[in-house]
């Protein structure tokens, strides 16, 4: 097959419609051969790439099309002690793949090393055991396509899992289920809208394998955190699995998304990929240049630095690593149409040496870049590393997963002492964490649950994890979940037991939809998800993750309320405010009312020892509509209604004494999450209205709120 020499950029099979150039980066190969194969791994041709240009081997095949299964021989020198891992018998994954097809069989031959010998050598050809890099046809009518543009404040995000969203769900074809034509299913779409739900953030879809170790076992890498295709959507998602449609499926779902008014986010894993530690496969970047993609320790360079507890780590220090990145990143905002990232194990990417450096030549790229800089950019602000842990310590553009507001809003309700400061600041938008760097509430996405960890009903149901279904003999997923059973564990017939349960899933996801800042709800905490007990299921393909979507197992009464919870949110941006709030608690009467005020259950400002007291469990919020000032996105000054929030995590009833200002008002009764029956009504009606109190009684474990509307004509 003829072969001309091609361009060096850009990287990776560019098709142009008479053929197709390739480029592969490597600095320290002595020889490249591109290979072509047929669908089995069989190779058909083999053609050495001889033009070199900046360590880029390249070369152009004309009338090669879309569809052509492709990989790389790459040869070198075998030297791990010194960071060289070449071994042409490997048939190597392009690392900018667009599409990538097939999966890995288990077969030994994809390890440079023979069995049980990892100092030795493997000539074993792994072409037809291995996956295959695939030429794409990169044009799609996007129509009039366009990023919804969602300001932060608006975003209710919705955590969820292509295959596991979907699966189960009989009001979509069958064929579709659990792939991206399931998620952008007309009946999926307007599930979401009517939940209310205008961003999903889509756990990782980048092409990812199984663990071989995993293999063994009979069990999967189902939530997808073992990347080795960072262009390539994951080929398993895909509605025809035999044919390489994954692109154009994946953007027909972007588009058909975009056109309910959906932003998609993707979770990206750009801190380690799917080859682990010196014992793992050589797939694609070890084989490639070993030294260049990963970062190895130093002085013994035959192992790898790991910061992510799966084996490696990506060389951030590494300019071809770092073009990789944002060539990605650009790809997916510019050719795949998403509108923002949530980034894996964040801390990872801002080491330039051991320590997490937040001006890292990672950040400064990211803030440069005209591009990636404009869409949502959210942080997993944590890895395993030393001095790993840093929420609140990411630079301006970032948000982040707010971790502190999933451990202080758990504790709170569960009844921990000594939380209602700290409660305090996570229910106005983690001021201590955001506000010294510049950054706003939307800095902060705040969550009760997600993927890693209980669901919400397993949150209120088990004190500890059941995660037998694993095979790692309860040593895999987190002893330290801030859970409780409320007296039972798992399922039971004690009605008591269930109506707290119940009661307590309304108070988390009331503050979660009620705070300031970025709700993200996980999916089928809204239907009563359940994963029995396992609070990490990574490795569960099956109904264990999948949402239930059975009559039987819906918690309808759960849905509604969320429903109804989340247009609360929407209607009222008292709720979700653009700048920190500001109160005053020396001050009080109607006129000189702060944005937000704190009361203690006798209708008085909270004191400094109140605040400390570790009994004290009780507190009163205040709202004030009146005094928001920004303008909205049209200029125009908001005004909304006053609301009220009493919040009761103690096991008696306590009489909530009403502020002295609430005494002139008209007050309506929206929530209380102790009413089983009708919990929630976001409308201002005479059913609701209790007039003007001077106290309100607030049940054991549950809280209460209170509307005054600033028109007549919300009544």
């Amino acid at each position: 097959m003829e072969i001309w020499p091609g361009k060096p950029y850009p990287l990776g099979a560019t098709y142009d419609g008479s053929g197709t150039n390739f480029a592969l980066y490597s600095a320290n190969a002595k020889k490249v051969e591109l290979c072509l194969v047929d669908d089995d791994g069989l190779e058909m041709n083999r053609l050495e790439l001889t033009e070199i240009d900046g360590h880029v081997w390249h070369g152009y095949v004309p009338n090669l099309r879309p569809g052509q299964h492709y990989g790389y021989r790459v040869y070198g020198s075998y030297d791990p002690a010194n960071g060289k891992r070449f071994n042409p018998s490997k048939l190597l994954l392009d690392p900018y793949a667009k599409a990538i097809a097939g999966d890995l069989d288990g077969d030994m031959s994809i390890f440079a090393y023979p069995p049980g010998n990892p100092d030795g050598y493997n000539n074993d050809d792994s072409a037809t055991h291995t996956m295959h890099s695939v030429v794409i046809n990169p044009f799609f009518d996007w129509g009039n396509d366009r990023h919804p543009g969602l300001e932060y404040p608006e975003l209710v995000i919705y955590e969820t899992h292509v295959k596991g969203m979907t699966m189960l769900n009989p009001a979509i074809p069958e064929r579709l289920r659990g792939t991206y034509a399931g998620i952008g299913h007309p009946k999926n779409i307007e599930y979401l809208q009517h939940l209310g739900i205008n961003a999903l953030e889509l756990m990782p879809i980048h092409q990812f394998v199984t663990d071989p170790s995993l293999q063994e076992k009979g069990l999967t890498n189902y939530w997808g955190y073992n990347t080795i295709g960072y262009f390539a959507p994951h080929n398993a998602y895909c509605s025809e699995p035999q044919t390489d449609n994954q692109v154009e499926e994946f953007k027909q779902m972007v588009k058909n998304l975009h056109s309910a008014g959906i932003e998609v986010i993707l979770d990206v894993v750009y801190n380690h990929t799917a080859e682990g530690n010196h014992l793992g496969p050589t797939l694609s970047f070890r084989g490639i240049d070993n030294e260049e993609y990963y970062r190895l320790v130093e002085g013994d360079k035959a192992h790898y630095f790991d910061t992510t507890g799966t084996g490696n780590s990506l060389f951030m220090r590494s300019p071809q690593v770092l073009q990789l990145i944002m060539d990605s990143l650009r790809y997916w905002i510019t050719e795949m149409h998403v509108d923002g990232f949530r980034f894996d194990l964040a801390s990872t990417l801002a080491r330039e040496l051991s320590s997490v450096d937040k001006l890292s030549a990672f950040f400064d790229i990211i803030h440069q870049d005209p591009i990636i800089s404009r869409v949502k950019l959210i942080a997993e602000p944590w890895d395993v590393g030393e001095g790993g842990y840093n929420v609140g310590g990411f630079p301006i553009l970032w948000s982040e997963w707010n971790g502190k507001y999933r451990d202080t809003i758990r504790d709170y309700w569960r009844g921990e002492p000594a939380k209602l400061g700290e409660f305090a600041s996570r229910f106005s938008g983690s001021a201590d964490l955001y506000a010294h760097t510049g950054r706003l509430p939307v800095a902060s996405i705040n969550f009760v649950t997600a993927h890693d960890g209980f669901t919400l009903l397993d949150l209120v149901s088990y004190n500890g994890k059941h995660n037998e279904a694993n095979g790692e003999g309860g040593a895999d997923g987190d002893n330290n979940n801030r859970s409780w059973n409320h007296g039972a564990e798992g399922p039971t017939e004690d009605e008591n037991i269930n109506e707290l349960r119940r009661r307590q899933r309304y108070n988390f996801l009331t503050t979660l939809l009620l705070s300031q800042g970025v709700p993200m709800i996980s999916h089928g905490d809204e239907l009563g998800r359940t994963q029995s007990g396992n609070n990490n299921g990574y490795c569960q393909d099956n109904e264990i993750t999948w949402i239930d979507w059975s009559r039987e197992a819906r918690d309808e009464k759960m849905f509604d309320f969320t429903r109804k919870l989340i247009r609360l949110r929407r209607e009222h941006p008292v709720f979700r405010r653009r700048r920190f709030l500001a109160g005053d608690a020396a001050r009080g009467g109607e006129s000189d009312r702060g944005d937000i005020e704190w009361f203690s259950v006798t209708g008085e400002h909270m004191t400094d020892e109140e605040w400390t007291t570790a009994f004290a469990k009780a507190l009163t919020i205040c709202l004030n509509g009146n005094s928001i000032d920004e303008p909205d996105i049209r200029g125009e000054r908001v005004m909304d209604d006053d609301f009220i929030l009493m919040f009761n995590a103690s096991e008696t009833d306590i009489d909530f004494t009403m502020p002295q200002w609430a005494h002139a008002f008209e007050w309506y009764q929206l929530i209380d999450t102790a009413d089983n029956e009708q919990p929630i009504c976001t409308r201002f009606d005479n059913r609701l209205h209790i007039g003007s109190p001077k106290s309100i009684t607030v049940k054991s474990r549950s809280m209460v709120v209170l509307g005054s509307p600033v028109e007549a004509d919300d009544l």
